[in-house]
């Protein structure tokens, strides 16, 4: 959710029709390769058995300070990755990304296919189909939803807030914080795919890709944790 920066390249909404379609398609396709690369960290990590070691090691501490790193860090690359001119330096914020994530993922997943076999698939799917259904909304009504970029930061702001406040005072965030933040997931979808559609340099498909995979892996997260609390 940060802040354009459309001074270093032409806005994508102005260009012709096949840069704009070119664009878009860079962007939704760096997207989709920021979820392949996902899924194969992940693999390896559990069939080696680093999975492992990266549990215990996040374990360790509060699990609730998982839940605060996992927003931080998407925050952090994303950031760094629409300040950034050169598309290098985007991939490269793009991978950190990616890998941070999974590694952040894998107390969830671990205990996911300990506590519920089965419900990562059925999270997956949720929130592919979720995720894909806001995107094709978003595009076929070419409605600009920039209006959300206020809701969407006071929005992650009190989510940080919920999540220190629960490692402070030690309540727990349940099943509707968990409701919440996947519809705090839907809207970043809303606002990243109209934010490809009209706001986004020419440049920054990268960066494009990148913030709509994050908001598509926040709300995987929230979607698994969900489905994992009624079982």
């Amino acid at each position: 959710m940060s802040t354009l920066d459309t001074v270093s390249g032409n806005v994508v909404a102005y260009a012709p029709a096949e840069v704009r379609g070119a664009f878009v398609r860079r962007a939704y396709l760096h997207a989709i390769g920021g979820i392949v690369g996902f899924a194969a960290i992940e693999w390896y990590l559990f069939s080696s058995g680093l999975a492992l070691p990266i549990l215990e090691t996040l374990m360790a501490g509060s699990w609730l300070l998982v839940l605060g790193g996992f927003l931080l860090v998407s925050w952090i690359a994303t950031h760094v990755a629409h300040r950034v001119r050169s598309v290098p330096a985007q991939y490269a914020a793009f991978a950190a990304l990616v890998v941070a994530e999974a590694i952040i993922f894998v107390p969830l997943l671990a205990m996911a296919m300990i506590k519920a076999p089965g419900v990562i698939e059925s999270a997956a799917w949720v929130t592919l189909m979720g995720a894909t259904g806001l995107i094709v909304v978003a595009t076929v009504t070419g409605k600009d939803f920039s209006f959300l970029r206020g809701i969407l930061m006071w929005g992650g702001v009190l989510a940080l807030v919920a999540i220190v406040s629960a490692v402070l005072f030690g309540f727990e965030i349940g099943t509707w914080f968990s409701v919440a933040m996947i519809g705090f997931a839907g809207a970043a979808i809303l606002y990243d795919t109209s934010n490809i559609l009209h706001h986004y340099p020419e440049d920054r498909y990268v960066a494009a890709g990148m913030q709509l995979f994050a908001s598509i892996a926040l709300m995987f997260w929230y979607v698994l944790r969900l489905f994992m609390s009624r079982d």
